[in-house]
């Protein structure tokens, strides 16, 4: 019997070891976590004005706009997307992030959404060595993506001013907004949804520069213009 107890011990300690030693080796080797998934801003050329207004007709005295990199309000000046189920509370999705922070993406679309209109001499985005008549600076709001009703919505706003490189003197500022229904209730539907938003904006926002540029060229004295 003492030989039987003494057997059975030793083999409940082997199984016990055995199962320490699979343990050890699973922690080890931890499960793979998902790899995230990286979105962009991009242009939307199909949706983009190509109208020209009248200054596009005097290209000598059309002026030079200087674009500041875009700020971003607080929240929203990282590369996490950002979404809401509820008011004043922000959440971030855990394998979806944007590519660069919006306010990178955004820049260069600025200039290409108001190059566009051909009402400018140059559009230059800074920092660049070039002078320029007009500076044109923006903020991101807002950028996220709304659950608290079906179907999620993705809301984009952007307050821009326009300053008059010279005297310094804020010549017109706008807040734009864009409210576009996403097209699934995933990341990805949000993303199409914020390109969309944002090209929106971006035609308010161009639109904007060349009503602000011609109102300074008319109320301009002949022998001051540019």
């Amino acid at each position: 019997m003492i030989h039987f107890s003494l057997t059975a011990s030793c083999r409940l300690g082997i199984a016990g070891l055995a199962l320490a030693l699979a343990g050890g080796c699973s922690s080890l080797h931890p499960l793979a976590t998902p790899q995230p998934s990286f979105y962009a801003l991009q242009s939307l050329h199909s949706e983009t004005s190509v109208a020209a207004p009248t200054a596009a007709k005097l290209p000598g005295a059309a002026p030079t706009l200087i674009v500041n990199p875009p700020h971003a309000a607080s929240g929203f000046d990282s590369q996490r997307i950002i979404y809401v189920r509820a008011a004043h509370q922000l959440e971030y999705f855990a394998h979806s992030e944007w590519v660069d922070t919006p306010a990178r993406m955004l820049a260069p679309l600025i200039v290409s959404a108001v190059e566009t209109h051909n009402a400018f001499r140059a559009v230059v985005l800074m920092p660049s060595a070039a002078a320029g008549d007009l500076m044109l600076d923006t903020e991101i709001i807002r950028l996220q993506q709304d659950f608290s009703s079906p179907p999620s919505q993705v809301r984009f706003t952007l307050r821009a001013y326009i300053e008059d490189n010279s005297t310094r003197r804020v010549l017109a500022w706008r807040e734009f907004d864009a409210t576009v229904a996403a097209t699934s209730e995933d990341p990805y539907g949000g993303v199409v949804a914020a390109n969309h938003a944002v090209q929106s904006v971006l035609k308010q926002l161009a639109d904007f520069c060349v009503a602000t540029a011609a109102n300074r060229q008319a109320l301009a004295p002949p022998d001051s213009a540019p």
